[in-house]
């Protein structure tokens, strides 16, 4: 399912990066790679603020929609 479908606080593993090669390396950079545990924090204002690897990153509702865990 898409990490926008995910409940608040549940840890979630990412199965796989969609979208565009520009968009597939922007979120591995930001290290949303296959096989990470991530955890959404809180949903406002069209952001999804999410915790991976003991980082906060605030994310887009159109990008979270590319994680699939």
């Amino acid at each position: 399912m898409p990490l926008l479908l995910a409940n608040i606080d549940e840890e979630n593993i990412i199965q796989r990066v969609g979208g565009s090669i520009e968009t597939k390396h922007h979120l591995e950079n930001l290290g949303f790679v296959p096989g990470s545990s991530i955890r959404i924090v809180n949903k406002s204002n069209g952001n999804i603020i999410v915790n991976i690897k003991d980082t906060r990153i605030a994310i887009s509702q159109e990008l979270a929609k590319k994680i699939i865990v």
